[in-house]
């Protein structure tokens, strides 16, 4: 809620980052208005006019930046490492409550921006709903509602399943009417047991047809593609973001295709490649082995885990070196990956090569930029929303102050991270 009892607010601090990847403001200053940015400079020279009154929050020595946009999350999560076969079979009140809890603990973890990847029937439109009502407070939303599948494809369960490019129109349609903002497609196979997770689901029409569609109605298209030919078939069909984005062939083994990247700098093509859920599982999964009471199954999910994670870093590694663009977004809260940690996928993106700056503007501006969003968000900016992350220390030097979270700001306003109503 914008505070209509001054007619600007002036924040201060030691350092600023402004999710350009330049070099930082140092004793700099952000005046707000109506919860836009008005003026960014330093302490000296951005002042209110003559007359108004100002609220000044002044954070002394401490570093503000862009708040964070998770470019890729599931609101209705539990992260407790179940499947989404067993998740789905909850009911949809108790999904949007979920949802709602995780966009809470994201949020007061410094996330301002969501984009969720798909939910169950109407789950996350009502959380929206909810949210316009003041029921309940989020980051900013958006939505696809529910991605579209194969019939018996991974995510099918959450109820938009197609055949045919006729039926991958109307999906399209009925969603962007009941609010979509964006259209999620799964274009291989995944976690979902009856898909084929290292095979193509859609076909190359049918992928044409939805993104053809989608951008008529100024929409963007995110796939999910956990092989090599779904990417391919992805890329070739004008889908804007590749999430998880891994060279794998169809029998499995991985294979860094040089073409691959090419298609991706041709395009100007995003890849969220959602690097700590897997090393989450194996986290987890390594504390049951050291308790004594890891299971033959989760022994071997163990060690599946920590081979296709070094296979992972590696490609994702080589696809940064060679100019693939990356946007930051988690993944949670699917398997183990609960909401509320956004800096871990951060933190991943420096080990495959980016710098602190790089990482911090992979999760800011570039998510914006994927999410279609950046007129608008993340960069502090002029004419931009005031969302805001203040934190302890300068993380462009080292990442882990990202998790140093003294204030987040939102469209203008501190947001009360004590309330838990």
């Amino acid at each position: 809620m914008i505070d209509n009892n001054y007619d600007f607010t002036l924040i201060k601090a030691g350092l600023l980052v402004d999710g350009n990847g330049g070099n930082n403001l140092h004793k700099a200053s952000v005046l707000i208005q109506n919860g836009v940015i008005k003026f960014v400079g330093n302490q000296e020279s951005v002042v209110a006019p003559e007359g108004a009154s100002v609220k000044v929050l002044d954070y002394g020595d401490k570093t503000i930046l862009p708040g964070l946009i998770d470019c890729h999350v599931h609101l209705n999560g539990i992260g407790d490492g179940r499947v989404g076969n067993d998740l789905v079979t909850l009911p949809d009140e108790v999904l949007t409550l979920q949802s709602a809890k995780n966009a809470r603990k994201h949020l007061y973890s410094g996330v301002t921006t969501v984009r969720d990847c798909g939910a169950k029937n109407n789950t996350t439109f009502m959380l929206r709903k909810a949210v316009e009502m003041g029921i309940t407070i989020s980051p900013r939303l958006i939505l696809t509602g529910r991605p579209i599948s194969i019939v018996g494809g991974h995510l099918g369960y959450f109820g938009e399943e197609a055949t045919g490019e006729v039926e991958c129109v109307k999906s399209v349609r009925k969603l962007i009417k009941q609010g979509a903002d964006f259209i999620k497609i799964t274009a291989t196979g995944g976690s979902t047991i009856t898909s084929l997770p290292f095979r193509p689901s859609f076909t190359k029409k049918e992928i044409q047809a939805i993104t053809f569609e989608a951008h008529k109605m100024g929409k963007h298209v995110a796939a999910h593609c956990s092989s090599s030919e779904g990417i391919i078939n992805s890329l070739d069909s004008g889908v804007d973001t590749i999430i998880h984005g891994y060279h794998v062939e169809s029998d499995e083994t991985f294979n860094y295709r040089p073409e691959i990247t090419e298609k991706f700098i041709k395009n100007g093509a995003f890849l969220n490649p959602t690097l700590f859920q897997g090393r989450k599982t194996v986290e987890v999964l390594e504390l049951k082995q050291n308790q004594g009471y890891l299971t033959r199954i989760e022994s071997e999910m163990l060690e599946t885990a920590k081979y296709r994670n070094e296979k992972i870093s590696e490609i994702v590694s080589k696809m940064v070196s060679d100019g693939v663009q990356l946007a930051c977004g988690s993944d949670a809260s699917w398997t183990y990956y609960k909401t509320g940690d956004f800096q871990s996928e951060i933190f991943a993106h420096v080990s495959v090569g980016l710098s602190p700056m790089q990482a911090i503007v992979s999760a800011t501006k570039d998510s914006a930029r994927s999410c279609w969003i950046d007129d608008k968000l993340g960069t502090l900016s002029e004419n931009k929303i005031a969302d805001i992350l203040v934190v302890d220390g300068d993380p462009t030097e080292d990442i882990n102050n990202l998790r140093n979270v003294v204030d987040v700001i939102s469209n203008g306003e501190v947001v009360d991270r004590e309330n838990f109503i």
